[in-house]
């Protein structure tokens, strides 16, 4: 009796492992028929186009009162190709609402320590689109691109 017991556990805790593998096992796949549903057209965005600004964004990082550190940026936006020009007329109005949103992370620490993380990069990229997005309207803002960035100073 004591030898048949491990066997009979054994084809047991076997049986129970193939019932609860069958139970448990996914519901197939549907069929799907070639003409029920037609192929959903691809969507046609248009070109990008990359609008550089001209000069640069200089924010200065201020410790007790006094400029410890600059901050070196460029950016670019990435928008539609036909709404080039548009951007390029609102660039005075982009500058200005950038450069504020670059000046808050700056006053709240953004640039302290490691400001190239990816976690600080993408709390002012998000700030940026935002700002951007405001002054641009009806324009399709795609991103906005930290092409250069560097800390000059303590």
């Amino acid at each position: 009796m004591s030898k048949i017991l491990p066997i009979l556990l054994m084809i047991l805790g076997l049986a129970g492992g193939i019932g609860a593998g069958i139970m448990l096992r996914p519901a197939p796949p549907e069929p799907v028929a070639a003409e029920d549903s037609p192929p959903k057209p691809v969507e046609k965005s248009e070109p990008s186009a990359l609008y550089a600004f001209d000069s640069q964004f200089l924010v200065p990082i201020v410790e007790e009162g006094r400029v410890t550190s600059l901050i070196v940026m460029e950016l670019a936006l990435e928008v539609d190709e036909n709404q080039y020009d548009t951007v390029a007329a609102k660039a005075p109005l982009l500058r200005d609402r950038l450069l504020q949103i670059m000046f808050d992370h700056a006053n709240v620490g953004g640039f302290d320590g490691m400001f190239t993380s990816n976690n600080a990069m993408a709390l002012l990229r998000r700030a940026l689109r935002e700002g951007a997005s405001q002054v641009l309207d009806d324009v399709v803002l795609h991103e906005v691109l930290i092409t250069n960035i560097v800390r000059n100073g303590a």
